[in-house]
């Protein structure tokens, strides 16, 4: 499905997305946003690169980023779901992880943890390894593995 078409199909449902991202740093809503008529449907994103932000303008709480870490599905989990609250969406995904270059050995570069929070059904998350492409290659196939996720969230009212 093009970014067109997750548009059209999420203005047909009447449904409002949100983003919240942390390694894409606002790629996934520039995506969506690029589109014209966009408006219609993606009610807000937040960029929430630091812990601080994250807690701030999501809600995600200190224990679960002390327990877990800022590149972890609970986080993730949290993020989906403070972007949902924190908006007049019914749709959210979300996005953490390592870009790049660096990581470690428990959580390497390419590293990327989503969350998708639809109104009404359980969130759902994902941890996928694209492994060390270069940060900017981890970023893109970031954001487009969120867009293709937007879509799944869509086929939940379908």
């Amino acid at each position: 499905m093009t970014v067109a078409q997750l548009l059209d199909r999420a203005k047909a449902q009447q449904v409002m997305i949100a983003t919240a991202e942390s390694c894409t740093g606002g790629m996934v809503a520039a995506a969506l946003t690029d589109i014209p008529g966009s408006s219609a449907v993606v009610e807000r994103g937040f960029v929430t690169y630091t812990n601080t932000a994250k807690q701030q303008m999501l809600g995600v709480l200190a224990e679960t980023l002390d327990t877990h870490g800022a590149v972890s599905e609970e986080v993730a989990r949290e993020m989906a779901l403070g972007a949902l609250r924190n908006s007049g969406a019914q749709l959210a995904v979300s996005v953490t992880g390592i870009a790049g270059p660096g990581g470690s050995e428990y959580k390497p570069e390419g590293r990327v943890c989503f969350g998708l929070a639809v109104s009404g059904e359980p969130t759902v998350t994902e941890t996928v390894e694209f492994g060390a492409l270069g940060r900017d290659n981890v970023r893109r196939a970031a954001r487009d593995h969120a867009l293709d996720l937007l879509s799944q969230g869509l086929s939940y009212d379908a």
